[in-house]
């Protein structure tokens, strides 16, 4: 009788799963704050060893995690902003949407230290999908004709790197990335979303992350 070979899906849908699970676990964990590996392992119901199989380092976590967000969270938003009206206000709301993901996971930016470097390259298999839209401002006179599809990631990430820090206020992070897309096309640039009163400014975000600062 010829050995049977059902262990090998097997151990592939496990470790699906096992991965499954750390991703979902990362972004439960660094959504409260700071984490460490062994609290995503712990969360996900996996061992360390476990873990570090799949995810050898926090960069990796990171990546899924960034990964993830794309996947379920924006890449619907781009499907939908096929058929808006104005197409550099839905280039703006996809970033917006973005940098909204990324400050609710507030331990991520901290966890790796090169998240910039991280998120550029995870981004770049993103911005295929926002190829279509960024033709389609250009062609619309919304978008400078020289900006390419390449450039999408290091503009978020720039975007990212300045308005995604723990305690920006909602409001700030709107003007100044209202701010960010007008510079890619003056002559068509938009009123600035207004400051509210009594939210926390730039200096105190920055704060946040310095070495007296308590949040990351």
């Amino acid at each position: 009788m010829a050995p049977t070979n059902d262990r090998t899906p097997r151990r592939r849908v496990d470790a699906r799963s096992s991965v499954e699970r750390i991703t979902a676990a990362g972004r439960t964990v660094l959504g409260k704050g700071d984490g460490s590996l062994e609290q995503i392992a712990a969360e996900a119901g996996v061992g360390i060893a476990t873990l570090y199989r799949h995810f050898p380092n926090r960069e990796a976590i990171v990546r899924a995690v960034l990964e993830d967000i794309l996947e379920t969270d924006l890449l619907p938003l781009v499907e939908r902003a096929a058929d808006a009206p104005h197409t550099r206000q839905a280039l703006q709301d996809i970033a917006t949407r973005l940098l909204d993901l990324i400050t609710q996971e507030r331990g991520l930016v901290a966890f790796a230290g090169n998240f910039a470097d991280v998120a550029v390259d995870v981004l770049q298999h993103f911005s295929a999908s926002l190829q279509p839209l960024l033709v389609r401002a250009q062609q619309e006179g919304e978008i400078r004709p020289d900006l390419t599809a390449e450039d999408i990631p290091h503009f978020l990430v720039m975007a990212v790197a300045g308005l995604a820090l723990p305690g920006t206020a909602p409001s700030l992070r709107a003007r100044f990335l209202a701010l960010l897309f007008d510079s890619l096309n003056p002559a068509n640039a938009t009123p600035l979303p207004p400051l509210l009163a009594g939210e926390e400014d730039l200096r105190t975000a920055v704060g946040n992350v310095t070495p007296g600062g308590n949040r990351l």
